[in-house]
């Protein structure tokens, strides 16, 4: 059975985290909370994220140990929220400057790069959650074979579009920043603009499809 912490971040903030694995049925229950807990008198704001969930509260409740007990039944009496989504395809260019680490991935995940590219570009990802950075994609759904750990010495700066893999995880730097995931491709599609009505391209929820283009295509 999963575990699950609850506690005080601060004085204002609570906190319910689960232990892993993370599965689409959690965050499932994690989305059908958030919709609850909006709706709650004294709640300024409900943050989720992969396998976890914050409340940002209006003031700084009075019994805390209280706080932290409704937050339990918050999360007992919830149930899952399966929320309106898309197909989202995503063109990749593979390799090369566009994935300066496949290579490496393919070594430590005992494959050839081409396997690697096939096997990325052959899942279909659900979106988890949009965090670190304004339309940073979550992606659930990575193969197995090509989990592999984030790079020992994180680049300064990462090119806005790379797709990368982070341990368990892939996902698509929206915006050039420092990051430590190894990058296997990139993309032109833009996946956050302030000029953008909603600005972020995709939703937690939303199915995400890669596919493999030549350099110039996308």
């Amino acid at each position: 059975m999963q575990q699950i912490r609850y506690y005080m971040l601060g004085e204002q903030a609570l906190v319910m985290e689960l232990s892993p694995p993370v599965s689409l049925e959690s965050q499932q229950k994690i989305w059908g909370m958030v919709r609850q807990l909006e709706k709650e008198q004294g709640v300024r704001q409900v943050i989720p994220g992969m396998n976890n969930l914050t409340v940002i509260l209006q003031a700084i409740p009075a019994d805390s140990r209280a706080a932290l007990a409704g937050l339990r039944e918050q999360w007992e009496n919830s149930s899952a929220a399966i929320p309106e989504s898309r197909t989202v395809t995503i063109p990749v260019i593979y390799g090369g400057a566009a994935g300066p680490d496949l290579a490496e991935v393919a070594r430590h995940c005992q494959l050839s790069p081409s396997q690697v590219i096939e096997r990325h570009s052959a899942a279909l990802y659900t979106v988890y959650f949009i965090g670190f950075q304004p339309g940073f994609p979550y992606l659930g759904g990575l193969d197995v074979s090509l989990h592999c750990p984030r790079r020992a010495e994180p680049r300064v700066s990462v090119p806005a579009g790379s797709v990368g893999i982070g341990g368990s995880q892939t996902g698509i730097y929206p915006l050039p920043t420092p990051g430590g995931w190894q990058l296997i491709g990139q993309s032109t599609l833009s996946l956050f603009s302030a000029q953008r009505t909603p600005p972020v391209l995709l939703a937690p929820g939303d199915t995400v499809r890669f596919v493999p283009q030549k350099e110039g295509q996308c």
